[in-house]
Protein backbone atom coordinates (compact mmCIF):
# COMPACT_ATOMS: atom_id res chain seq x y z
CA UNK A 1 0.00 0.00 0.00
CA UNK A 2 2.73 2.60 -1.40
CA UNK A 3 3.25 5.34 0.31
CA UNK A 4 0.77 4.96 3.35
CA UNK A 5 2.52 1.41 4.38
CA UNK A 6 5.92 2.98 4.46
CA UNK A 7 5.18 5.74 6.92
CA UNK A 8 2.94 3.35 8.73
CA UNK A 9 6.08 0.78 9.15
CA UNK A 10 8.18 4.03 10.29
CA UNK A 11 5.77 5.02 12.84
CA UNK A 12 5.07 1.40 14.61
CA UNK A 13 8.29 2.38 16.69
CA UNK A 14 6.15 4.83 18.97
CA UNK A 15 3.29 1.92 19.50
CA UNK A 16 3.41 0.24 22.98
CA UNK A 17 2.21 -3.06 23.76
CA UNK A 18 1.46 -4.33 27.18
CA UNK A 19 3.33 -7.58 25.98
CA UNK A 20 4.78 -9.32 23.19
CA UNK A 21 1.98 -11.29 20.65
CA UNK A 22 1.72 -14.28 22.03
CA UNK A 23 -1.35 -16.17 22.33
CA UNK A 24 -4.76 -14.94 22.14
CA UNK A 25 -5.90 -11.41 20.47
CA UNK A 26 -4.00 -8.38 20.00
CA UNK A 27 -6.06 -5.12 20.32
CA UNK A 28 -5.28 -1.93 18.92
CA UNK A 29 -5.91 1.32 20.51
CA UNK A 30 -5.50 4.40 18.76
CA UNK A 31 -5.90 7.74 20.95
CA UNK A 32 -6.31 11.19 19.89
CA UNK A 33 -4.72 12.84 22.48
CA UNK A 34 -3.43 11.60 25.60
CA UNK A 35 -2.26 14.53 27.06
CA UNK A 36 -6.17 14.44 28.92
CA UNK A 37 -6.42 13.43 32.55
CA UNK A 38 -8.55 11.03 31.89
CA UNK A 39 -7.65 9.22 29.18
CA UNK A 40 -5.13 7.66 31.53
CA UNK A 41 -7.86 6.35 33.28
CA UNK A 42 -9.66 5.05 30.83
CA UNK A 43 -6.69 3.31 29.62
CA UNK A 44 -5.91 1.44 32.71
CA UNK A 45 -9.34 0.11 32.63
CA UNK A 46 -9.12 -1.12 29.04
CA UNK A 47 -6.00 -2.48 29.86
CA UNK A 48 -7.53 -4.48 32.40
CA UNK A 49 -10.21 -5.86 30.68
CA UNK A 50 -8.65 -6.90 27.78
CA UNK A 51 -6.25 -8.64 29.49
CA UNK A 52 -8.34 -10.58 31.31
CA UNK A 53 -9.70 -11.84 27.87
CA UNK A 54 -6.29 -13.23 27.33
CA UNK A 55 -5.82 -11.22 24.69
CA UNK A 56 -2.91 -8.23 24.15
CA UNK A 57 -3.05 -3.91 24.09
CA UNK A 58 -1.20 -2.23 21.56
CA UNK A 59 -2.09 1.47 21.18
CA UNK A 60 -0.67 4.89 19.73
CA UNK A 61 -1.05 8.49 20.38
CA UNK A 62 -2.00 10.61 17.61
CA UNK A 63 -0.77 13.45 19.53
CA UNK A 64 -3.47 15.72 18.45
CA UNK A 65 -2.68 15.01 14.66
CA UNK A 66 -5.28 13.57 12.17
CA UNK A 67 -2.36 12.52 10.12
CA UNK A 68 -0.33 10.85 12.64
CA UNK A 69 -3.44 8.62 13.45
CA UNK A 70 -4.32 7.55 9.72
CA UNK A 71 -0.26 6.73 10.07
CA UNK A 72 -1.11 5.27 13.71
CA UNK A 73 -3.90 3.01 12.69
CA UNK A 74 -2.28 2.15 9.31
CA UNK A 75 0.80 0.74 11.75
CA UNK A 76 -1.31 -1.12 14.27
CA UNK A 77 -3.34 -2.78 10.84
CA UNK A 78 0.33 -3.87 9.58
CA UNK A 79 0.99 -5.17 13.05
CA UNK A 80 -1.71 -7.53 12.86
CA UNK A 81 -4.10 -6.70 15.19
CA UNK A 82 -7.59 -8.53 15.84
CA UNK A 83 -9.44 -5.53 16.45
CA UNK A 84 -9.49 -1.87 16.65
CA UNK A 85 -10.41 1.10 19.32
CA UNK A 86 -10.37 4.48 17.88
CA UNK A 87 -10.38 7.45 19.63
CA UNK A 88 -10.75 9.90 16.71
CA UNK A 89 -9.28 13.21 16.81
CA UNK A 90 -11.15 14.31 13.82
CA UNK A 91 -14.32 12.46 12.35
CA UNK A 92 -14.02 12.99 8.83
CA UNK A 93 -10.42 12.65 8.73
CA UNK A 94 -10.59 9.23 10.26
CA UNK A 95 -12.43 7.77 7.15
CA UNK A 96 -9.63 6.07 5.25
CA UNK A 97 -8.58 4.52 8.76
CA UNK A 98 -11.76 3.10 8.82
CA UNK A 99 -12.21 1.39 4.97
CA UNK A 100 -8.43 0.08 5.54
CA UNK A 101 -9.60 -1.74 8.55
CA UNK A 102 -12.73 -2.66 6.91
CA UNK A 103 -10.14 -4.03 3.82
CA UNK A 104 -8.39 -6.19 6.03
CA UNK A 105 -11.75 -7.53 8.08
CA UNK A 106 -10.62 -5.90 11.50
CA UNK A 107 -13.68 -4.43 14.18
CA UNK A 108 -13.77 -1.04 14.85
CA UNK A 109 -14.92 0.70 17.93
CA UNK A 110 -15.21 4.38 18.15
CA UNK A 111 -14.59 5.24 21.53
CA UNK A 112 -16.16 8.46 23.11
CA UNK A 113 -16.23 10.34 19.66
CA UNK A 114 -18.75 9.48 16.71
CA UNK A 115 -17.45 7.22 14.33
CA UNK A 116 -20.37 7.74 11.71
CA UNK A 117 -19.58 4.84 9.82
CA UNK A 118 -21.91 1.77 9.85
CA UNK A 119 -18.82 -0.75 10.28
CA UNK A 120 -18.31 0.37 13.69
CA UNK A 121 -19.50 0.07 17.51
CA UNK A 122 -19.69 3.28 18.92
CA UNK A 123 -19.41 3.69 22.68
CA UNK A 124 -19.78 6.49 24.67
CA UNK A 125 -21.54 7.76 27.39
CA UNK A 126 -25.45 9.95 26.24
CA UNK A 127 -23.87 13.25 25.58
CA UNK A 128 -27.21 15.13 24.42
CA UNK A 129 -28.03 13.76 28.38
CA UNK A 130 -24.29 15.32 29.58
CA UNK A 131 -25.39 18.61 27.97
CA UNK A 132 -28.93 18.19 29.17
CA UNK A 133 -27.31 17.90 33.10
CA UNK A 134 -25.28 20.61 32.03
CA UNK A 135 -27.32 23.44 31.43
CA UNK A 136 -29.89 22.07 34.13
CA UNK A 137 -27.34 21.98 36.77
CA UNK A 138 -26.61 25.68 36.08
CA UNK A 139 -30.15 27.02 35.47
CA UNK A 140 -31.58 25.73 38.84
CA UNK A 141 -29.05 27.95 40.26
CA UNK A 142 -29.04 31.04 37.62
CA UNK A 143 -32.48 30.25 36.04
CA UNK A 144 -32.16 33.89 34.07
CA UNK A 145 -29.59 35.92 32.63
CA UNK A 146 -26.89 36.34 30.42
CA UNK A 147 -25.44 33.16 29.73
CA UNK A 148 -21.74 32.12 27.51
CA UNK A 149 -21.79 28.87 25.97
CA UNK A 150 -18.09 27.68 25.47
CA UNK A 151 -17.69 24.83 23.33
CA UNK A 152 -15.46 21.92 22.49
CA UNK A 153 -13.24 21.29 19.04
CA UNK A 154 -15.06 21.72 16.13
CA UNK A 155 -14.60 18.80 14.73
CA UNK A 156 -15.74 16.69 17.56
CA UNK A 157 -19.22 15.34 17.02
CA UNK A 158 -19.62 15.67 20.76
CA UNK A 159 -19.42 19.22 20.81
CA UNK A 160 -22.96 19.52 18.93
CA UNK A 161 -24.02 16.73 21.10
CA UNK A 162 -23.23 18.87 24.62
CA UNK A 163 -24.66 21.88 22.54
CA UNK A 164 -27.92 19.92 21.77
CA UNK A 165 -28.83 18.77 24.91
CA UNK A 166 -28.09 22.02 26.47
CA UNK A 167 -30.48 23.86 24.42
CA UNK A 168 -32.76 21.37 24.57
CA UNK A 169 -32.98 22.61 28.49
CA UNK A 170 -32.76 26.36 28.05
CA UNK A 171 -33.91 26.86 24.27
CA UNK A 172 -37.35 28.03 25.38
CA UNK A 173 -35.84 30.49 27.65
CA UNK A 174 -33.60 31.74 25.12
CA UNK A 175 -36.74 32.13 23.27
CA UNK A 176 -38.84 33.78 25.04
CA UNK A 177 -35.45 36.28 26.67
CA UNK A 178 -35.61 34.96 30.00
CA UNK A 179 -31.75 33.61 29.37
CA UNK A 180 -29.89 35.82 26.64
CA UNK A 181 -26.84 33.73 24.79
CA UNK A 182 -23.86 36.42 25.30
CA UNK A 183 -21.27 34.75 23.49
CA UNK A 184 -21.15 31.42 22.23
CA UNK A 185 -17.33 29.87 21.02
CA UNK A 186 -15.54 26.95 19.93
CA UNK A 187 -12.54 25.80 22.18
CA UNK A 188 -9.94 24.13 19.45
CA UNK A 189 -9.00 21.18 20.94
CA UNK A 190 -10.90 21.47 24.05
CA UNK A 191 -7.58 22.85 25.56
CA UNK A 192 -8.45 25.16 28.63
CA UNK A 193 -6.29 28.00 27.52
CA UNK A 194 -8.44 27.89 24.25
CA UNK A 195 -11.38 28.04 26.53
CA UNK A 196 -9.87 31.08 28.70
CA UNK A 197 -8.95 32.86 25.74
CA UNK A 198 -12.69 32.52 24.49
CA UNK A 199 -14.26 33.41 27.72
CA UNK A 200 -11.82 36.34 28.25
CA UNK A 201 -13.10 37.77 25.07
CA UNK A 202 -16.94 37.02 26.25
CA UNK A 203 -16.12 39.02 29.02
CA UNK A 204 -14.84 42.37 27.64
CA UNK A 205 -17.58 41.87 24.71
CA UNK A 206 -20.16 42.01 27.64
CA UNK A 207 -18.19 43.72 29.82
CA UNK A 208 -18.00 41.37 32.58
CA UNK A 209 -21.92 41.29 32.20
CA UNK A 210 -22.13 37.23 32.25
CA UNK A 211 -24.20 35.52 34.91
CA UNK A 212 -23.58 31.81 34.07
CA UNK A 213 -21.24 29.67 32.07
CA UNK A 214 -21.99 26.27 30.26
CA UNK A 215 -18.63 24.86 29.57
CA UNK A 216 -18.75 21.42 27.82
CA UNK A 217 -15.77 19.83 29.95
CA UNK A 218 -13.82 20.37 32.76
CA UNK A 219 -10.54 21.33 31.35
CA UNK A 220 -12.43 24.05 29.92
CA UNK A 221 -14.18 25.05 32.56
CA UNK A 222 -10.68 25.33 34.28
CA UNK A 223 -9.96 28.19 31.97
CA UNK A 224 -13.61 29.64 32.05
CA UNK A 225 -13.04 29.99 36.00
CA UNK A 226 -9.45 31.28 35.34
CA UNK A 227 -10.85 33.70 33.03
CA UNK A 228 -13.57 34.97 35.67
CA UNK A 229 -11.44 35.00 38.77
CA UNK A 230 -9.01 37.26 36.84
CA UNK A 231 -11.99 39.55 37.18
CA UNK A 232 -13.01 38.67 40.47
CA UNK A 233 -16.17 37.00 39.55
CA UNK A 234 -17.74 34.09 40.87
CA UNK A 235 -20.90 33.04 38.83
CA UNK A 236 -22.27 29.23 38.40
CA UNK A 237 -20.11 27.22 35.88
CA UNK A 238 -21.00 23.88 33.97
CA UNK A 239 -18.90 21.37 33.12
CA UNK A 240 -17.92 17.28 32.51
CA UNK A 241 -15.65 14.57 32.53
CA UNK A 242 -15.10 14.35 36.94
CA UNK A 243 -11.23 15.47 36.26
CA UNK A 244 -10.09 15.93 39.99
CA UNK A 245 -9.50 19.51 39.68
CA UNK A 246 -12.64 20.33 38.43
CA UNK A 247 -14.20 18.34 41.69
CA UNK A 248 -12.69 20.58 44.59
CA UNK A 249 -13.37 23.25 42.40
CA UNK A 250 -17.37 22.17 42.91
CA UNK A 251 -16.26 22.00 46.72
CA UNK A 252 -14.83 25.38 46.89
CA UNK A 253 -17.56 26.83 45.12
CA UNK A 254 -16.51 28.38 41.34
CA UNK A 255 -17.81 25.40 39.50
CA UNK A 256 -21.06 24.34 39.77
CA UNK A 257 -21.38 20.92 38.18
CA UNK A 258 -19.28 18.35 37.19
CA UNK A 259 -20.86 15.56 35.11
CA UNK A 260 -18.60 12.30 36.23
CA UNK A 261 -18.70 9.95 33.37
CA UNK A 262 -16.88 7.60 34.79
CA UNK A 263 -13.79 6.86 32.80
CA UNK A 264 -13.04 3.01 34.62
CA UNK A 265 -17.11 1.97 33.34
CA UNK A 266 -15.81 2.95 30.02
CA UNK A 267 -12.79 1.82 29.09
CA UNK A 268 -13.65 -1.58 30.97
CA UNK A 269 -16.28 -1.84 28.42
CA UNK A 270 -14.20 -1.62 25.42
CA UNK A 271 -11.65 -3.64 26.07
CA UNK A 272 -14.42 -6.67 26.81
CA UNK A 273 -16.39 -5.45 23.64
CA UNK A 274 -13.15 -5.33 21.60
CA UNK A 275 -11.92 -8.77 22.52
CA UNK A 276 -15.56 -10.27 22.12
CA UNK A 277 -15.43 -8.43 18.60
CA UNK A 278 -12.65 -10.24 17.66
CA UNK A 279 -13.56 -13.34 18.65
CA UNK A 280 -15.98 -12.97 15.64
CA UNK A 281 -18.87 -11.93 17.94
CA UNK A 282 -21.33 -9.56 15.86
CA UNK A 283 -21.71 -6.20 16.54
CA UNK A 284 -25.62 -6.37 16.44
CA UNK A 285 -25.17 -9.45 19.75
CA UNK A 286 -22.97 -7.28 21.78
CA UNK A 287 -24.82 -7.51 24.89
CA UNK A 288 -26.81 -4.32 25.65
CA UNK A 289 -26.34 -2.74 22.02
CA UNK A 290 -29.24 -0.86 20.35
CA UNK A 291 -29.42 1.21 17.31
CA UNK A 292 -27.72 5.12 17.46
CA UNK A 293 -28.68 6.95 14.17
CA UNK A 294 -28.55 10.73 15.64
CA UNK A 295 -25.34 11.34 13.87
CA UNK A 296 -24.97 14.16 10.94
CA UNK A 297 -25.79 11.36 8.44
CA UNK A 298 -28.47 9.94 10.21
CA UNK A 299 -26.47 6.48 9.58
CA UNK A 300 -27.78 3.67 11.87
CA UNK A 301 -24.76 2.10 14.61
CA UNK A 302 -24.87 -0.62 16.53
CA UNK A 303 -24.29 1.44 19.64
CA UNK A 304 -23.86 1.69 23.99
CA UNK A 305 -24.58 4.93 25.51
CA UNK A 306 -23.60 4.53 29.32
CA UNK A 307 -25.73 7.01 31.86
CA UNK A 308 -23.36 10.01 33.67
CA UNK A 309 -23.22 10.97 37.21
CA UNK A 310 -23.73 14.98 37.90
CA UNK A 311 -21.38 16.06 41.03
CA UNK A 312 -22.23 18.57 42.68
CA UNK A 313 -21.33 20.08 46.17
CA UNK A 314 -24.76 18.17 47.48
CA UNK A 315 -23.23 14.70 46.46
CA UNK A 316 -19.32 14.78 45.66
CA UNK A 317 -19.25 11.50 48.17
CA UNK A 318 -20.31 10.00 45.45
CA UNK A 319 -16.50 9.83 43.79
CA UNK A 320 -15.29 9.49 46.93
CA UNK A 321 -16.69 6.53 48.22
CA UNK A 322 -16.04 5.32 44.83
CA UNK A 323 -12.62 5.59 44.79
CA UNK A 324 -12.20 7.97 41.91
CA UNK A 325 -11.12 10.74 44.04
CA UNK A 326 -9.64 11.11 47.74
CA UNK A 327 -11.67 13.25 50.42
CA UNK A 328 -8.32 15.31 50.75
CA UNK A 329 -8.10 16.22 47.49
CA UNK A 330 -11.45 16.55 46.52
CA UNK A 331 -12.28 18.68 49.57
CA UNK A 332 -9.18 21.13 50.17
CA UNK A 333 -9.95 24.63 50.44
CA UNK A 334 -14.17 23.53 50.82
CA UNK A 335 -16.38 25.27 51.50
CA UNK A 336 -19.36 24.87 54.01
CA UNK A 337 -22.18 21.87 53.37
CA UNK A 338 -20.09 20.28 50.58
CA UNK A 339 -21.51 16.32 51.08
CA UNK A 340 -18.06 14.47 51.98
CA UNK A 341 -16.03 17.22 52.91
Amino acid sequence: MNKFILAAAVAAVSITSSAVFAGGKSIGVSWASFQEERWKIDEAAMVAAIEAAGNTYVSADAESSSAKQLTDIEALITQGVDALVINAWDKDAIAPAIEAAANEGIPVVGYDRLIEDARTFYLTFDNVGVGRIIAKSVQAVQPSGNYAIIKGDPGDPNAMFLLQGMMEVIGDDVASGKIKIVGESFSDGWKPENAQKNMEQILTANDNNVDAVLSENDGMAGGVVAALSAQGLVIPVGGQDGDLAAINRVARGSQTVSVWKDARDLGKAAGEIASALADGVAMSDIKGASIFDGGEKGIAINAILMDPTPLTRSNLSVAIDGGHISKAQACEGAIANVDGC
